[in-house]
């Protein structure tokens, strides 16, 4: 098994795409979705993060307030470096106990939905392909404009807090161009799925698994013989 890194900018139409590829029945771990999960009221990041910022980004049923808390964070990047902080240890533990699932179901390949894949950098060592969701420029703002009922201003305000998807299209290894109907990203898709399901990328994992596993056992049975003699 491998990993497969999927990123994009705000608006650019990775949700589309994930579909897609959810529909094909392929493993994808959203990081958003854990994201919100290792946050809920009584866990370690949840009380960190009322800790750091105050009682008052709560709602009042005791769940963070999203909305509030990202309008912390927004236009003060030491808070949204604190925030980071707090989270992605605990988002990046509970990826792996998911990929580590999804390797002993067998799947050839798991898909990461990491939005600030190529932002934060720490992540794409560890993937064999990245693939960039792209729209272009007009296209996104236009979308991010209906989408989120924001004027012109508040929608570049919030593009510019990305790296530009342009610059992205240089990191990525595939790119999704998304920017037409639906029926040309998914034909897209099916064309990157198809070629993800045809390497063998995922043997020389699975070897290298076997290896450790059948080198731990040795070593293990060598100690026990040493202990029993």
């Amino acid at each position: 098994m491998f990993l497969v890194g999927l990123t994009g900018g705000i608006a650019s139409g990775k949700s589309t795409v994930l579909t897609v590829l959810q529909d094909l029945g392929c493993a994808v771990i959203d990081a958003d979705i854990i994201a919100r999960q290792v946050v809920q009221p009584g866990l370690l990041a949840y009380q960190s993060i009322v800790h750091a910022f105050g009682p008052e980004i709560l709602l009042e049923n005791g769940e963070i307030n999203r909305e509030a808390l990202g309008s912390l964070i927004f236009s003060q990047p030491e808070k949204r470096q604190l925030l980071n902080s707090i989270t992605h240890p605990q988002i990046q533990k509970e990826m792996l106990k998911q990929i580590l699932k999804h390797f002993v179901l067998g799947y050839r390949y798991v898909i990461l939905d990491i939005p600030l894949l190529f932002e934060s950098n720490k992540l794409t060592r560890f993937m064999k392909h990245t693939v960039l969701v792209y729209c272009d420029p007009q296209t996104q703002l236009t979308r991010l404009m209906r989408r989120n009922g924001l004027t012109q201003a508040e929608a570049e305000a919030r593009i510019a807090a990305q790296l530009p998807l342009d610059q992205k299209v240089k990191l990525a290894d595939h790119i999704i161009d998304n920017s037409g109907n639906k029926e040309a990203t998914k034909r897209q898709v099916l064309k990157l799925h198809s070629s993800l399901e045809d390497s063998l990328d995922f043997l020389w994992v699975r070897f290298l698994a076997i290896t450790a596993v059948a080198g731990i056992s040795g070593l293990t049975y060598f100690l026990l013989r040493q202990l029993v003699s």
